[in-house]
């Protein structure tokens, strides 16, 4: 559900921009303040940001509609970081995407985070999530809590792309006709990605529900609680869909592509001014790996040395950020030892 600039107007661009930005820096504030990100939980981080980037390259078909979709990943992340870590991590994964792959404009950019970022980790997680497992948490509860989450999370981030097309003017996508193909078609990818996300989720339960504990209670993780399995875990599957099963993904236009594609005839929206030129021109220079194709001889080696290379940025960024975050908490809090007990 990456929109591309041309779905968007400068305006409305920017004003998401602006509007993601500050939910950015919320979430990174608020991490900061809570205990779920520390030391142990960094690799974690990045490791669940790859592997959803690379989940994310996997377009699954949608049988009888000529669509496909993929996961979005803003529950997973959030299920096991917490909704802010998940946020940051989900930002991340948009921001390479955008950049060095050309998956989703520069100037829809602010849209697509908040379409699939702040809506899953702000909205459906807290208000979804959560209180499902508030109570009891057992396999059952956690597959029903996937499921529901990211199907509410999807319908508000495909209805708020309609509302952005809405009020950037594109005529070429009425309202009524949009939103009737847009919902019912997240429907089913929503229903997909629960059961993904379900599953995921309900393996690193079974290897270490100390995780998903502590992140459902917003607490620090014991010291004594190893990490090891989730971490090696989700890095195996990380490179495994990356480097291989990405190359079975279908080449069928995802939910957005194909519902534009039902209004207008094609599957793209024709865009035209100096912001779009810019913002195309911009992209055109960072994206080294347009379209997750590295320029290989071999499609095959092309699309899996972009899923390994795109997936190893990403970790280091998700990684590399939560370091910062977790080592500027540590120093805090030190310093405010030293000067109580100078007191």
């Amino acid at each position: 559900m990456h929109m591309s600039d041309s779905l968007v107007s400068p305006a409305v661009g920017a004003t998401m921009i602006a509007v993601s930005g500050a939910a950015l820096a919320y979430a990174i504030v608020k991490t900061k303040r809570e205990e779920v990100l520390n030391e142990k939980t960094v690799p974690v981080m990045g490791v669940m940001s790859a592997f959803v980037f690379a989940a994310q390259m996997i377009n699954f078909t949608i049988p009888g509609t000529g669509s496909s979709g993929h996961i979005g990943g803003g529950i997973l992340l959030a299920a096991l970081l917490g909704a802010y870590p998940g946020m940051i991590s989900i930002a991340a994964v948009l921001l390479i995407q955008a950049l060095f792959f050309a998956d989703g404009g520069l100037l829809a950019l602010g849209c697509n985070i908040f379409n699939m970022g702040v809506v899953t980790c702000f909205v459906a997680y807290p208000l979804i999530f959560r209180p499902i497992l508030k109570k009891r948490m057992t396999k059952s509860r956690i597959m029903l809590a996937s499921i529901l989450s990211v199907v509410v999370g999807l319908q508000l981030g495909a209805f708020s792309v309609v509302l952005e097309t809405l009020t950037s003017g594109i005529t070429a996508l009425p309202f009524s006709s949009f939103v009737l193909l847009m919902q019912p078609i997240h429907l089913a990818i929503g229903l997909v990605e629960g059961v993904v996300t379900g599953a995921v989720l309900i393996f690193v339960y079974q290897a270490r529900p100390e995780l998903l504990a502590s992140v459902q209670n917003q607490t620090k993780l014991d010291r004594s609680v190893s990490l090891k399995k989730v971490i090696v875990g989700g890095l195996i599957a990380a490179v495994i869909i990356a480097g291989g099963l990405s190359l079975l993904a279908s080449a069928n236009p995802d939910g957005l592509e194909w519902s534009i594609g039902k209004v207008t005839g094609s599957e793209e929206v024709a865009s035209s001014g100096p912001v779009y030129e810019i913002a195309e021109w911009i992209q055109s220079k960072t994206a080294i790996m347009p379209d997750y194709s590295t320029g290989a001889e071999s499609e095959a080696a092309a699309t899996s040395g972009a899923g390994l290379i795109g997936g190893g940025i990403v970790l280091a960024l998700a990684a590399g950020t939560a370091f910062v975050i977790s080592h500027s908490k540590k120093k805090e809090k030190t310093k405010k030892a030293i000067e109580s007990n100078e007191l």
